[in-house]
């Protein structure tokens, strides 16, 4: 009998559910496949710190121990949240499947019966996403936008505190997490744009590991691969990471969409553009709204808010 694949992950409730995810998507077309899970500590896990160093250090906090373990052998394959993962590639690994996509959404978490009529002075809204923060601050200046670091079950543990009246956290986190008993409405995105590849997964494998490869390719989704891949595409013309206010969501329905936004981080200059083409043009639509973006001045606010 062949040995199980070892399947590599972060130890949060949430990755250990994508990981499962990814797994239960491998069993409905390969009924007989063998997995292992490995958890792996990352340095994001450790430290949910600002002093991890550059953007991309921080981007790679959740994701070099990974890896690592498999340029080393010491997993088959590795399951991430598809916008953990820097728009730089690693010599050596390759995303071999993108599954079907989660909620895209952002999703805002209320205690008690707060809504988002209610929002104004006072409110005390927690996120640890300067994307968030920023557009939250457009549409709504008079909010008290504070940091909240932390797994999605600590961050809902501080409305119960009452340390904060909502959070802004993922919506396919909070479905993938089977969250039913908190008050949450769904952010449009024209309201909260959502960072490249939110909602959905990444699983990286060893490029040339021919069996694991073939194995992915079977939970593969080409729609996703295809929305996703535009709006990372987006995002590294601009160079941005997670120190810049930035946004992006690409949709594939009778051909391809592509919203984006950037923004300073108090919400006062934001920049939008949207362009839609035959989904064959994708790479047209990144040029076009890159080039809208540029025209409105995005350009300007990413190097003002990428400086130290």
């Amino acid at each position: 009998m062949n040995p199980p694949f070892r399947v590599g992950t972060r130890g949060s409730p949430l990755a250990l559910a994508q990981t499962q995810e990814v797994v239960d998507r491998l069993l409905a077309v390969q009924p007989d496949v063998r997995t292992e899970t490995v958890v792996i500590r990352t340095q994001g896990d450790e430290s949910y710190r600002e002093d991890l160093g550059t953007a991309l250090d921080r981007k790679r906090a959740f994701t070099k121990r990974l890896e690592e373990a498999l340029l080393d052998d010491r997993i088959d394959f590795a399951v991430h949240s598809l916008k953990d993962l820097p728009t730089e590639t690693v010599e050596g690994v390759v995303i071999a499947a993108i599954p079907p996509r989660g909620d895209p959404r952002d999703a805002f978490v209320a205690r008690e019966h707060l809504t988002l009529e209610d929002l104004g002075p006072g409110v005390r809204v927690g996120t640890s996403s300067l994307r968030r923060r920023a557009q939250l601050l457009s549409r709504w200046p008079d909010l008290e936008v504070r940091e909240l670091h932390g797994n999605v079950g600590t961050r809902l543990g501080r409305l119960d505190t009452r340390d904060f009246d909502a959070v802004v956290v993922a919506a396919a986190g909070l479905g993938r997490l089977r969250v039913e008993d908190r008050r949450v409405t769904p952010l449009p995105p024209e309201i909260m744009t959502p960072a490249p590849g939110q909602g959905a997964l990444a699983v990286q494998a060893r490029t040339g590991d021919r069996p694991v490869l073939e194995l992915l390719s079977s939970i593969d989704h080409p729609s996703t691969r295809r929305t996703t891949e535009a709006e990372r595409a987006l995002s590294a013309r601009f160079g941005v990471g997670c120190n810049v206010p930035f946004g992006a969501l690409a949709t594939a329905e009778g051909g391809i969409s592509l919203r984006a936004v950037v923004a300073d981080r108090e919400g006062r200059r934001v920049v939008r553009a949207e362009e839609q083409a035959v989904a064959s043009q994708w790479d047209r639509v990144v040029e076009s709204v890159w080039m809208k973006l540029v025209q409105g001045g995005g350009d300007e606010l990413v190097t003002e808010e990428a400086s130290p």
